[in-house]
């Protein structure tokens, strides 16, 4: 009776409508997650324009990295009117609405913790909607699959990049305060520089973050599920993971919590994997100089003392006998170079 209600659930999820509210929930943190961002509030009043512009990539950066990847018109996804539309109204009341009414309502733990699962169910689509995109022209191609699935399900969400300031709660006298991050996502560098802003340090694939992971791990479920490699329907496996991402985003979002529930898993795989013996040796100290010939390398310890000695002999600079062979091997190294 149970796998019977679990399938009509299943059944229900997978013929829900994104459209509206779904999509508005996700507009509405993504332009949340911007508006968070160092700078983006003075960019806002300074040009709105380019804050608009990226807005429109925190909301459709996946669609448009998807197209890029296909051979696609990038400009497609916002050829949609009504859901530019609609985020474009979600854009202004963000950042300009009266009194700061609306963000400071989102901004409220029980409602963004609704829009954030609201936005992780449309997480699903996107990733099956990469996934199926690429099957319909490289049905034999599982990397091409993956690839695209992860790309429109993260892209910029910006991704949840702008950066994945993970869903963190600080706590002080004054009440709770919570801050959400977009997602690492894989345009975040592009949609900075629009902002005026150049950090090559944040790229996504450097430091991968939780929303940037639990996408990859969906378009390599939903690939395998469609190459059947994966004896599973889609619906049930729609219903499970969207389950795991929304169930993982609310726990997160309560306890203020960072670590990835995949960590335990990624370090067993890099200790197994990657962690092998260093085949290179350590740089020399700075105590010490290092002359290297043919593979061969030779040191010569310096005397740390930098004090001035008097002339008959205290702490001062090493004998004359003493420095002309030092010379002469400082000589020899830099020949040899």
């Amino acid at each position: 009776m149970e796998l019977l209600r679990l399938d009509e659930l299943s059944h229900g999820l997978a013929n829900l409508s994104m459209f509206p509210y779904f999509d508005v929930a996700h507009y509405v943190v993504s332009i949340m997650a911007l508006r968070e961002q160092p700078g983006a509030l003075e960019v806002s009043r300074v040009s709105p324009l380019a804050c608009w512009f990226s807005s429109m990539l925190f909301c459709f950066g996946g669609a448009v990295l998807s197209g890029i990847m296909l051979a696609e018109p990038p400009v497609a996804p916002l050829s949609n009117s009504t859901n530019i539309l609609l985020a474009s109204v979600t854009w202004y009341l963000v950042f300009y609405c009266p009194m700061d009414l609306v963000y400071c309502c989102a901004a409220m733990l029980p409602l963004r913790l609704l829009l954030s699962g609201m936005k992780e169910v449309t997480r699903t689509w996107k990733v099956l909607g990469g996934v199926a995109q690429a099957h319909g022209k490289y049905k034999d191609s599982l990397l091409v699959m993956v690839a695209n699935g992860w790309a429109k399900g993260q892209g910029l969400g910006v991704k949840e990049q702008g950066f994945f300031a993970l869903h963190v709660l600080h706590m002080n006298a004054g009440g709770v305060f919570l801050l959400e991050g977009a997602g690492g996502g894989l345009l975040r560098n592009f949609e900075q520089l629009v902002r005026g802003v150049w950090k090559p340090e944040t790229n996504e694939l450097l430091k991968m973050s939780y929303p940037t992971k639990v996408t990859l791990m969906g378009a390599v479920l939903f690939a395998l599920q469609h190459t059947h490699y994966l004896p599973l329907k889609k619906r049930h496996l729609m219903l499970i993971y969207t389950v795991f991402t929304v169930v993982n985003k609310s726990r997160m979002m309560l306890t203020g919590s960072t670590s990835s529930p995949f960590a335990a898993i990624e370090s067993a795989v890099y200790k197994t994997l990657f962690a092998g013996h260093a085949p290179y040796r350590a740089l020399p100290s700075d105590g010490n100089k290092a002359c290297v010939d043919n593979g061969t390398t030779s040191t010569k310890e310096f005397s740390k003392n930098g004090a001035a000695g008097s002339p008959d002999g205290g702490e001062g600079g090493p004998p004359k006998e003493e420095a002309e062979p030092e010379e002469a091997e400082t000589a020899s190294c830099k020949k040899n170079d």
